[in-house]
């Protein structure tokens, strides 16, 4: 089996909007834009053995994903996401289920994944349903650096889940609002840095990142703080941004950048991102040098 430096677990799916559809789910959004940036990195998830499993094969395949670990799961349909705009101009989601990510199954060549040195990015999402669940606890210990991005989307998490989640992970990714919520149910410090050392020391997490929307994104690492207040461009949408930010900052930390550096970069992708519609555009990865150079 080659070496991939990064797995990314969990949900691939169609985001079916008003007037189109998009191939969407954040590991996969992850794993396209670590790919781009020239990263080895294994999908694992499962599609249905249908048309729209085929055509999102073909997708992954157009991006020059690898499609080993997609399984196909002939008893379950694959997963989609009807978007639409609410009267308050937020997106709405309605996230169908049971569809075949919930259903990745254990298999040897996934254990062998977890055993090699690497990074293993995964949700909270994913584990909505106890096969993926189990699927997903059976590889955190392998030795894999395990990369939480914790994605709450109600009513799909439960208290309890997420506690589990939040103890094995060593790199955590949350945004304010659910650091807020998070942070609630522990009685944790209201400031944002203060919330995010205790929830570092009660979890064991050396590594946490806040994401702030256009405010940019703070980072704690090794108990030092940062904050990074992004960059402006024009929006096109902000589907994805957060996870090519996460894509980003990994790339960053296998090259050993120096954190305020890898903060920097993370922010750009991000932000380049959203000047592009879908969370799987086509752009140049020196845009995002050329951004940082602007600014």
């Amino acid at each position: 089996m080659k070496p991939y430096q990064v797995a990314c677990f969990g949900e691939v799916l169609w985001d079916i909007l008003p007037d189109k559809k998009l191939p969407g789910g954040a590991p996969m959004n992850v794993a396209y834009h670590l790919q781009k940036l020239g990263v080895s990195v294994a999908m694992i998830s499962a599609t249905g053995n249908d048309a729209d499993g085929d055509g999102l094969r073909q997708v992954m395949q157009q991006l020059q994903l690898d499609t080993t670990f997609v399984q196909r799961d002939p008893d379950h349909k694959t997963g989609k996401v009807y978007a639409r705009l609410a009267a308050t101009n937020e997106m709405q989601y309605e996230i169908v289920q049971p569809v075949a990510w919930d259903y990745i199954q254990p298999s040897p060549g996934l254990q062998e994944i977890a055993g090699t040195p690497g990074y293993l990015v995964f949700g909270s999402l994913a584990s909505r349903n106890e096969v993926s669940k189990g699927t997903l606890l059976s590889l955190l210990d392998g030795g894999r650096t395990l990369v939480l991005d914790i994605n709450l989307r109600p009513p799909h998490f439960k208290q309890d889940l997420v506690e589990l989640l939040l103890q094995h992970c060593q790199i955590l990714k949350i945004n304010e609002a659910e650091l807020e919520l998070v942070g609630n149910w522990y009685d944790l410090p209201v400031s944002m840095e203060e919330r995010a050392r205790a929830f570092s020391l009660k979890f064991n997490i050396p590594t946490i990142i806040v994401t702030l929307g256009d405010k940019g994104a703070a980072l704690l690492v090794d108990n030092e703080f940062y904050i990074h207040s992004g960059y402006k461009v024009t929006v096109a949408d902000t589907i994805g941004s957060g996870d090519a930010f996460l894509a980003g900052f990994l790339y960053n930390r296998i090259l050993n950048t120096p954190p305020a550096v890898t903060l920097a970069y993370a922010c750009a992708l991000g932000a380049t991102v959203a000047s592009y519609h879908g969370g799987c555009p086509a752009y140049d990865p020196n845009e995002v040098i050329a951004l940082m150079n602007q600014q």
